[in-house]
């Protein structure tokens, strides 16, 4: 049980670089299992809040949008682009490689 919390804690940690968030979201949306991408968006929140209390800074929106998805409810699409916009993140729409040609 202590390698899952550490994992987690690593996790958690990586996610507060916006690089990193953005990868890995996309990497989950990418696979496109519903449950994936909203534990995806609760592990995004859960290292947004680590920044937010370290910086001592609050945001309302931010704030339902987490609330929500830490409840295990799914946040309904303008609060997932305001939660991706107060992460400095943006979502976008490609082709998928097997069309590209």
């Amino acid at each position: 049980m202590a390698t899952h919390k550490s994992y987690h804690a690593y996790l958690i940690k990586s996610l507060e670089d916006t690089a990193e968030a953005a990868a890995y979201l996309d990497a989950v949306l990418e696979d496109g299992d519903f449950d994936h991408i909203l534990l995806a968006l609760k592990n995004v929140s859960e290292a947004r809040t680590a920044l937010v209390t370290a910086s001592g800074s609050s945001d309302a929106n931010w704030e339902a949008c987490y609330q929500l998805i830490a409840q295990g409810d799914v946040p309904g699409f303008p609060l997932i682009a305001k939660l991706l916009s107060s992460l400095g993140l943006k979502l976008s729409v490609t082709v998928r490689d097997e069309q590209a040609a």
